[in-house]
């Protein structure tokens, strides 16, 4: 069965995300001094008590800014709209608020919301890091939302007395096994390229806040959905800047996040705008996931918008592929995130590129390709008249697939050879959409080192 959920939900600035950081182990969440940060609902996995679940982080809820007159009254809108998603999916809520500036109008205003809902809510009064603050905390039953928990998200103090009151209200039949790895796919590109909008089509609802404003999105969010039975993460991120552009603080931090994603996913779709064209940050974005060696699809959004002839598709494939040439094995799709155009077939490519990642190529298979590779072109070395011979290759790794050639001297091997080898893999069993690595290693000096070891 699925996990349960619990809801972090409060004012803006009460402490939110410190505790749900607190709770996963990790900074997913940005941690800013100023309201409304978080502005999305951010999901991570946890346990209390030998139970797991699921926390979900949202945004702070305000209900005196709807004058539409007000520059931020229409995100403050949506943001709100996302807590309440949250609060309806949550099997538990906690209720958040700040022990050190008191009981506010917003807090009441909050309990008015979760009082008559039929859900467990626990009150947590954070910031209470003194015995003072802790005694103070009893004014929060002015709510009407049971015993006022005192805590501190920051240093962790109390946080296990609310959770506490919270597993307890968990079905009792929860397996511990282990997930199954499944499919992870991140959603990256430069501010404003249609990344959350593109989220939004996939799973069929408004998960993310979508904004024409760059930038909305300063977290990674994930939504797991089921693919014909099998589960897929989508990762949502901010949008990655030139490095000259980054400031500090929030935009600083979904940087870090959106680094943090690729390190996680096992697929990304590098969104591109089709208006723009490809941009240096477009390239610059590529190569983070390379280096991390991930899988990767080039998707060219807005392509609705575009103005065609019989050419025009032809000549905007030319310039990508030339722009990505460090990445030529990218699949590149056409899409439209606004209208859906061939966004139905992403989940579908991300899985044949984790097959991808996943492939093992069997030794006998593996080296008769390598008789082959060498007799339709011997191997070149680096240095004019030395003796460069291959003599069998393995594939010891997977994710991404690594192949070790063993030579007499693998210093010897051009790059241009390798590069000769990596093709020719990719002619004979595919690879599409994942790096694959080869190394070049000198039997004679293996064996001698062996025998060094042995004493022999």
């Amino acid at each position: 069965m699925s996990k349960p959920i619990v809801a972090i939900v409060g004012r803006p600035n009460v402490g939110k995300s410190t505790f749900f950081n607190r709770l996963i182990g990790e900074r997913r969440a940005i941690i800013e001094d100023q309201p409304g940060t978080t502005r999305d609902r951010l999901y991570g996995e946890t346990f209390w008590n030998g139970r797991e679940f699921t926390v979900a982080d949202t945004a702070g809820l305000l209900f005196d800014e709807d004058d539409p007159d007000l520059p931020e009254a229409e995100m403050h809108r949506r943001t709100r709209e996302q807590a309440k998603l949250a609060i309806d999916e949550a099997d538990a809520i906690i209720f958040v608020v700040d022990g050190r500036e008191g009981l506010t109008t917003a807090d009441a205003d909050v309990a008015d919301i979760l009082r008559p809902m039929a859900k467990h809510v626990v009150l947590a009064v954070n910031k209470c890091d003194s015995k003072e603050r802790q005694l103070d905390a009893v004014e929060f039953y002015a709510l009407n939302l049971g015993e006022p928990i005192p805590m501190s998200a920051f240093h962790g103090l109390g946080t296990g007395d609310v959770l506490d009151l919270v597993v307890p209200i968990f079905p009792e039949n929860q397996t511990d096994a282990v997930e199954d790895k499944h499919l992870r796919i991140a959603i990256v590109g430069r501010p404003n390229v249609g990344k959350s909008s593109l989220l939004n089509k996939l799973i069929g609802e408004e998960r993310s806040v979508v904004s024409i404003t760059p930038g909305t999105t300063r977290d990674s969010i994930d939504t797991t959905i089921t693919v014909d039975g099998e589960r897929v993460t989508l990762i949502d991120t901010a949008g990655i800047r030139r490095s000259g552009k980054i400031e500090q603080g929030i935009e600083k931090y979904s940087v870090l996040r959106t680094l943090r994603a690729i390190e996680r996913c096992d697929v990304a779709l590098l969104l591109i705008d089709a208006s723009d064209g490809v941009t240096a940050q477009d390239t610059h974005i590529a190569g983070m996931i390379l280096e991390e060696k991930k899988g990767v699809a080039l998707l060219i959004n807005k392509w609705d918008t575009i103005e065609k002839d019989n050419q025009t598709y032809y000549d905007f494939e030319e310039r990508v592929r030339e722009a990505f040439k460090f990445i030529s094995y990218a699949p590149i799709v056409f899409i439209s995130a606004l209208t859906g155009q061939r966004v139905g077939r992403l989940v579908q490519l991300s899985r044949e590129i984790w097959d991808n990642r996943h492939k093992r190529v069997p030794t006998g298979e593996l080296n008769a390709f390598l008789r082959q590779a060498v007799l339709d072109q011997p191997p070149m070395a680096i240095r004019k008249g030395a003796h460069l011979r291959l003599y069998y290759a393995v594939q010891p790794q997977i994710e991404p697939p690594v192949f070790l050639f063993f030579a007499n001297d693998g210093e010897l091997v051009h790059w241009s050879y390798a590069r000769y080898l990596e093709n020719r893999l990719r002619e004979s069993f595919g690879f599409g959409g994942t790096p694959i690595v080869i190394v070049f290693r000198s039997r004679e000096k293996k064996e001698l080192k062996d025998s060094r070891r042995t004493g022999s």
